[in-house]
């Protein structure tokens, strides 16, 4: 046989046998007998579109209700050539999330700490790591700890006013998303570094180009993350980074550098990074020292660096779009914004025009307000769960293979009639205590819910509704000319952002 025909006889070999590989990664589930979604593409599974033509939503919006008109439970399904189990009954989700958490504890998601040290964060670890994390950061967020913290929220909540009034009678159409990453950004620089950002005065902030490269959703980024899911092991050890390099070096050489000078100087401040510092030297929280005979596990400077880092852009990014979105539903919906702007007056009124803590967080208006905006644009659109073990589903004879991804569309469930009649109107009465408790609580579930809950729930709320409190107070929203009639999302970000931003009319009151 020549040289010509030797190769192509072996890339015709080597092409059969990538199209058998392909053919039998996606028909993982047919051939298991498994409840499935029919007719996966070739490559891309049942994700074909996503990012370029689709966004997430619609694609699991589909799937979700293929499978409940089918009266399905469950499905599978491949993204991409990744198998995945999508839940559709409530009562799975509460499993998967609570009931059997010791099978589902894992999120799946690839991290490499050592070659990646910013992936080696509380929402991307496993097994007894995160648990022992998990144990040592619960304390510090606390509602104490809330409450010391506050009063930095009020200052930055402050230059917010003032940046609006400066800004909105030269230029009435503002582009709210904006405004609100550069407020969330101020804040969280603070909380968690001590820092003053400075972000609503200047744009070009070092720390809002490098949050924004975060959820930068680039297809080379897909193709490493489809790659890292499907082979860990590999992935690892040859040492797949996900975090961009020059984010890594600018988060990095802060911490280090912050926690060098308040070591040497004895600096003590009410954040975040104060907290992680007795970590790192104690094991344990001045206040809350461990009552064992083992000496506490103390945390590194990588540790350190990789909790300031994930605490930064989940502030940043999600308490900003849940801020983004209610201000443009109160916008549509002036009445729900009149009511809601009464009623935060009525409070601080009540109580001698002195915003606190607790203030804040008891308007029970407002957390309908921004439930029913977390019902509608839920941050995450989906979660994400792996087995670590085979896992028979109860009351079937169905298996889920060992290290089989779990995906709970919150989107979907959120906007499902069955549980929300009429799921795109906006109806924070949907939150009134009587009307929470006629449903499922497993049909709202924007942070998760069971032992891995979001650990920064509470901060992120006393975020949002400060800022909020703050805006509604001063302006006024309605709708611009370049306001859609309804939410476009972007198809490549991450957490869900209207496309094209969110552009209002602002009136000072």
């Amino acid at each position: 046989m020549s040289l010509l025909g030797f190769l192509l006889a072996s890339g015709a070999i080597a092409l059969t046998a990538l199209l058998i590989y392909l053919r039998n990664r996606q028909q993982f589930w047919a051939k298991r007998n498994f409840p499935c979604a029919p007719n996966p593409h070739l490559i891309y599974g049942h994700s074909k579109g996503q990012i370029t033509e689709k966004h997430a939503v619609d694609i699991n919006r589909k799937l979700y209700r293929e499978f409940r008109d089918r009266g399905l439970s469950f499905g599978g399904v491949n993204f991409f050539m990744v198998p995945a189990v999508l839940i559709v009954d409530p009562e799975m989700v509460k499993t998967v999330l609570v009931r059997d958490f010791h099978v589902f504890h894992d999120r799946g998601i690839y991290s490499d700490p050592v070659a990646d040290p910013l992936s080696g964060h509380l929402f991307l670890l496993e097994g007894q790591a995160w648990r022992t994390l998990r144990q040592k950061l619960t304390p510090t967020f606390t509602s104490g700890r809330m409450k010391s913290m506050f009063g930095t929220i009020v200052d930055v909540a402050n230059e917010l006013t003032s940046f609006m009034e400066n800004t909105y009678q030269a230029k009435p159409e503002m582009e709210m998303k904006d405004v609100l990453v550069r407020f969330t950004t101020d804040v969280i620089g603070t909380c968690a570094f001590g820092i003053r950002c400075n972000t609503l005065n200047n744009p070009d902030s070092e720390f809002l180009k490098n949050g924004e490269k975060v959820f930068e959703m680039k297809m080379t980024n897909m193709v490493k993350f489809v790659f890292a899911s499907l082979y860990k092991d590999l992935a690892r050890s040859i040492g797949v980074k996900l975090n961009d390099v020059e984010v890594e070096r600018f988060f990095m050489g802060l911490v280090k550098d912050t926690v060098s000078f308040r070591e040497t100087n004895n600096v003590q401040r009410n954040d975040f990074l104060n907290l992680l510092i007795q970590l790192k030297n104690k094991g344990y929280l001045a206040d809350h020292a461990e009552q064992s005979d083992k000496e506490p596990v103390k945390l590194t400077l990588n540790e350190v660096a990789a909790q300031c880092f994930v605490f930064f852009i989940a502030g940043f990014e999600t308490s900003s779009t849940t801020m983004n979105f209610c201000l443009y539903e109160l916008a549509m919906n002036p009445d729900i914004q009149e009511r809601l702007r009464s009623e935060i007056n009525e409070a601080i009124q009540s109580n001698g025009g002195n915003i606190n803590y607790d203030l804040v967080m008891g308007i029970q208006y407002l957390d309908n307000v921004i439930n029913e905006t977390l019902r509608k644009y839920p941050p995450l659109e989906s979660l994400n769960r792996v087995t670590n073990q085979d896992y028979r589903i109860p009351n079937t004879n169905h298996v889920i293979p060992n290290q089989t991804m779990i995906t709970i569309p919150v989107h979907a469930i959120q906007h499902d009639p069955n549980h929300y009649p009429d799921p795109e109107r906006f109806d924070p009465d949907r939150f009134l205590p009587e009307n929470v408790k006629s449903r499922h609580p497993y049909v709202f579930i924007p942070f998760g819910e069971g032992p891995r809950i979001c650990i920064g729930l509470r901060f992120g709320m006393m975020q949002a509704k400060m800022g909020l409190i703050t805006l509604l107070r001063g302006f006024k929203f309605s709708p611009s000319p370049m306001t859609p009639p309804s939410i476009v999302f972007d198809k490549k970000a991450f957490v869900l952002s209207p496309q094209g931003g969110n552009h209002l009319r602002v009136d000072k009151i």
